[in-house]
């Protein structure tokens, strides 16, 4: 199967499968010297852990790693980093009835006509479980970076009908932890919750929107044309499970601006060259302006026929 791979300088190629043994995955390019704090690593980790709440699923999977190489008494070496995630929570007979069912809007039916059979278990290769990897990887790149003194964070900014204002820099991202459902504005959570729990006694679920938002980025990065800062961004997100949407920057309701509204003017601050707004996402031509970069993605409603089976598409 190929497409297991992102990245250019530094590579993440994950593997394994829903209800297999384990996950995990091997990072290229990370430069050697790098310390690393662990604890970082399972804090991400348990961020995205299931069964933490009444509002994910119920699966339980403790998400303990073993790093098998690259990183020696705490410090990167410069080879690749072999790692492995435990999948403890194993109910495949749980899925039995999917053998002979193909559930809707999941991935059962496109990767039996491509392969000629599929893993039945949870999705197998499909199953949101993949993204484990992908935050273990990320918690090195995110280490990484914030020696440059890059700065990310990420937060639940709508949920069904409620939404938070689209101004981020109203956001106080220290209230991001605060709650279940991870979204800074502690009156909108509340109602978010309820309207989940509602959701839930009917058996049924909702989408949302997550936004992220990069400071302190370095004007000059991206590559034309192909390989744009915000296609490579697009293209990270939008292989994620459930996403089926992805902006930047004004996204979608920048069509609704006139030119003169959108366009970012250039101004002196200090001796830095920045713009007066920044409806671009700090990314023009595909290249940082130094700007803050920000940008969301859509997660669309998922629903799951067995209780305790994670999204996929």
């Amino acid at each position: 199967m190929a497409g297991n791979t992102f990245g250019t300088l530094f590579k993440l190629t994950t593997f394994g499968e829903s209800h297999g043994p384990a996950i995990g995955g091997i990072i290229d390019g990370c430069p050697a010297g790098l310390k690393i704090d662990a604890d970082i690593i399972l804090h991400d980790l348990s961020r995205r852990r299931p069964g933490q709440s009444m509002i994910t699923t119920q699966r339980n999977e403790p998400d303990d790693f073993e790093i098998l190489s690259g990183i020696y008494q705490g410090v990167t070496t410069g080879s690749p980093i072999a790692f492995t995630i435990q999948n403890k929570d194993q109910r495949p007979d749980d899925y039995a009835a999917m053998k002979t069912a193909y559930r809707p809007s999941h991935a059962d039916f496109t990767y039996d006509q491509k392969y000629g059979h599929r893993d039945h278990r949870g999705s197998g290769r499909a199953s949101a479980r993949e993204t484990a990897a992908r935050v273990f990887g990320g918690a090195i790149a995110r280490q990484l970076l914030s020696n440059s003194g890059i700065k990310i964070d990420a937060y639940v900014s709508a949920v069904g009908p409620f939404k938070m204002s689209d101004n981020y820099e109203l956001v106080d991202f220290s209230k991001i932890e605060s709650n279940i459902v991870r979204c800074p504005d502690a009156e909108l959570a509340n109602k978010m919750i309820n309207y989940l729990e509602e959701l839930k006694k009917k058996g049924d679920t909702t989408g949302g929107v997550i936004t992220c938002v990069i400071k302190d980025v370095p004007a000059g990065l991206g590559e034309p044309v192909f390989d744009k800062l915000h296609a490579d961004l697009g293209k990270a997100i939008l292989s994620i499970n459930a996403v089926h949407g992805f902006e930047y920057g004004s996204g979608f309701a920048g069509a609704a601006m006139t030119g003169s509204e959108h366009n970012d003017l250039f101004k002196k601050q200090g001796s830095k060259i920045v713009t007066s707004s920044n409806n671009s996402g700090g990314i023009q031509g595909g290249i940082s302006n130094g700007m803050d970069i920000f940008f969301s993605c859509c997660i669309q409603a998922g629903f799951n026929i067995n209780d305790g089976a994670e999204n996929s598409e």
